[in-house]
């Protein structure tokens, strides 16, 4: 079959590949200790479920508006207020399947042929692949060890050129657990106000900031008009196969963004976005309760990283990720990088990570290796997972 010529610039989500090989071993009676996939090991809290099978009951199953329902809209404006402090109207609200939606149409309604798109790396693999099938230009952002993968902003200055449209960060981070200060956010919106460029904000892990306060640059005057926020319920409230997100942006984008959801999905799930309003107003504490446990585990998972030879790991700010420096240990070992580490941990020690490469090409100049280990996993399969990678990392087999 021959495909249009876009097909081949599109890219994908690697910890899903990952994640099918993990199944194929299971499958084959192995033991496999995963921390490759970025899904809460929680299930969705039991208020929620009950929202949305209530949903059902009352028969919300029909066509809803291709923005969202009012009523979640609404919540949705509220509860931004309270976290971030700026006013929101409903009708810069947009719900769709998911946050991935957003990153889909509010690129391709801003950035056109050959327009440059800022973004960090190593980061979320769809930000690169959606801007290279829109056939506009990425312009990676390092993000390095040694400024604790926070936003280098002498560097970020000499990326921008006039044809900068716009500027993708993501705090807490993925795949790093580094997260933006506020006064890396302020430099970052003098910088998108001079040079006349939006900024898209992911902010779906803003639940788990760990050893500060959540910042976002939509709270800096002069910014909202210039920010699309993204967010959803998938980290937070353990909903990831419910399917339900939002972007606030300026409300004419939100016009041509519920546009492409018309020509696209027609709309979100109705009985999805009944349980996002529980999530929402409902009772927080079973959210708070799984923010704590991501907290303990990534004390301890960080202790027994860097109890490794060879390993070395900061401490991760949010979400539920940790990014270890595995230089050391691939030399011991004889591999050229953290991919042939990755498959070694897999086939030879039973454990599931995700090389550095999974989160975007290395930067110019970059020669450190990583690996991605996802702690939504219980504490025993941490225990023993890194007891597993001990072994295998210091008596090669």
């Amino acid at each position: 079959m021959k495909f249009a010529d876009r097909i081949s610039r599109l890219g994908t989500e690697t910890a899903f590949d990952v994640l099918a090989k993990v199944n194929e071993l299971k499958a084959q009676g192995k033991s496999i200790i995963s921390f490759s996939i970025g899904e809460p090991d929680f299930n969705t809290p039991e208020n929620i479920k009950k929202a949305g099978k209530d949903a059902i009951d009352r028969n919300e199953t029909h066509y809803k508006p291709a923005n969202g329902i009012p009523e979640l809209r609404e919540v949705i404006a509220q509860k931004s207020f309270e976290l971030r402090g700026v006013k929101i109207d409903p009708s810069e609200v947009v719900v769709t399947p998911g946050a991935k939606p957003i990153l889909f149409h509010t690129m391709h309604a801003l950035v056109n042929e050959g327009d440059e798109v800022i973004y960090v790396n190593p980061g979320f693999p769809i930000y690169e692949s959606v801007i290279n099938f829109l056939n506009g230009k990425p312009v990676p952002l390092p993000l390095v060890e040694e400024k604790e993968f926070s936003c280098d902003i002498d560097t970020l200055k000499k990326l921008i050129t006039p044809r900068t449209k716009l500027l993708i960060i993501n705090s807490p981070h993925n795949p790093t657990g580094g997260s933006l200060s506020r006064s890396d956010l302020e430099a970052i919106a003098g910088l998108a106000m001079k040079h006349d460029f939006y900024v898209m904000s992911d902010e779906v892990y803003h639940r788990f900031c760990f050893d500060s306060k959540f910042e976002t640059i939509s709270s800096i005057p002069g910014m909202k008009e210039r920010t699309i926020i993204v967010d959803g319920c998938s980290k937070t409230y353990a909903m990831t196969g419910w399917r339900i997100g939002w972007g606030i942006m300026p409300q004419e984008l939100a016009k041509v963004v519920t546009r492409m959801i018309i020509n696209s999905d027609s709309c979100t799930a109705a009985f999805t976005q009944y349980a996002a309003i529980e999530a929402l107003r409902g009772d927080q504490s079973e959210s708070y309760k799984m923010a704590e446990e991501f907290k303990a585990r990534r004390d301890l998972i960080v202790g027994l990283l860097n109890d490794i030879k060879g390993v070395k790991c900061l401490k991760a700010k949010g979400a539920f990720y940790v990014f270890p420096n595995v230089t050391e240990a691939c030399r011991n070992l004889g591999f050229k990088d953290s991919r042939e580490l990755q498959d070694y941990l897999l086939y030879k020690a039973g454990v599931a990570v995700l090389s550095r490469t999974c989160f975007g090409s290395k930067n110019v100049g970059e020669k450190d290796e990583y690996i991605r280990l996802s702690y939504a996993t219980s504490r025993e399969q941490i225990v023993e997972g890194l007891k597993r990678m001990k072994d295998a990392i210091e008596n090669k087999r």
